[in-house]
């Protein structure tokens, strides 16, 4: 991108005329927006690490919206994003579900303090299991359950209903903390036993066979009703006290819901989002570009 890009130049008229410098913040989705993955590692692009260093120079909050969960957040982030940004990490994790922040102590132990949380009811549980039940009474194998507690020390835990399956779950999944097997009706019980903000459900079966349960979609994501990466941002703007109107905000695919409840929203990559920015809106190729995007945003104010 140069500086002549029309995207630079939506962007400053965002700024010229908005009120980020005083009242505004940075909102951004994490995989495929401001981060990517090479070789199995997850990475913080130089670009995008210097456009944080532009963002905090002005003072302003730099927030990360992400489905992932506390844990992932501080094994793959916590490090490179401490040092881009100089501060602790605003967080909504678990598509809204969970806010708080990745703080690092004196003796340099990262861990995540809880500001806010949401978790399913009891009914909205046992909905999702209903069609979880009539999938295993019907004899399908091939769907698992991740879960994630409101115990953010208990990370991500996946049920599979067949127990020869449970090393090759953990091997190809290893953000998981626990991979087990149990009686449905079981799982069900330990559900209720704590809070549970998101479950994750995956089912590897063909379209026709799946349209006969009540959870139709190969992998599903469930929340507390109302609640989404949007839910979230209003949220921890109240906490932080930030304006989400005032704020920009990126995102890459249709969960970033929040992109809709900012001022300007920077859409990164190719993929299909319906979501615009109250007062504008641009769309980049990729995560450098972003990280220029966010330069310009320091070059604008300082």
């Amino acid at each position: 991108m140069t500086r002549s890009d029309p995207n630079f130049s939506t962007l400053r008229d965002f700024l010229r005329t908005g009120r980020f410098a005083s009242h505004g913040g940075f909102m951004t989705d994490l995989d495929g927006t401001a981060v990517f993955e090479r070789e199995g590692r997850i990475y913080l692009p130089p670009s995008v690490e210097n456009g944080l260093m532009h963002v905090r120079r002005l003072g302003r909050p730099v927030i990360a919206n992400t489905l992932r969960f506390p844990m992932s957040v501080i094994s793959v982030f916590g490090d490179d994003w401490h040092r881009a940004s100089g501060t602790d990490l605003p967080l909504v994790s678990l598509k809204g579900s969970l806010i708080g922040r990745v703080v690092r102590s004196d003796s340099g132990e990262t861990t995540f303090e809880e500001w806010h949380a949401k978790p399913l009811s009891a009914a909205e549980i046992g909905e999702v299991m209903t069609g979880v039940i009539g999938m295993v009474d019907d004899g399908v194998r091939d769907l698992l359950v991740f879960h994630y507690p409101r115990d953010w020390l208990r990370g991500e835990l996946v049920w599979t209903p067949e127990a020869e399956r449970i090393e090759a779950i953990a091997a190809k999944y290893r953000s998981a903390t626990r991979v087990f097997t149990s009686d449905v009706r079981a799982l069900h019980e330990a559900l209720l036993s704590e809070d549970i903000n998101m479950i994750f459900l995956l089912i590897d079966l063909p379209e026709d066979r799946r349209m006969a349960y009540q959870h139709t979609q190969r992998a599903s994501f469930f929340t507390s009703e109302g609640v989404s990466k949007r839910s979230g941002a209003f949220d921890i703007a109240r906490h932080l006290g930030f304006d989400l109107d005032a704020s920009i905000g990126a995102g890459d695919a249709p969960p970033d819901d929040f992109l809709a409840a900012v001022g300007f929203a920077i859409i990164v990559g190719s993929n299909e989002v319906e979501y615009r920015g109250r007062h504008g809106t641009a769309r980049v190729a990729g995560i450098a570009e972003l990280g220029d995007m966010l330069a310009i945003v320091g070059e604008s104010l300082e």
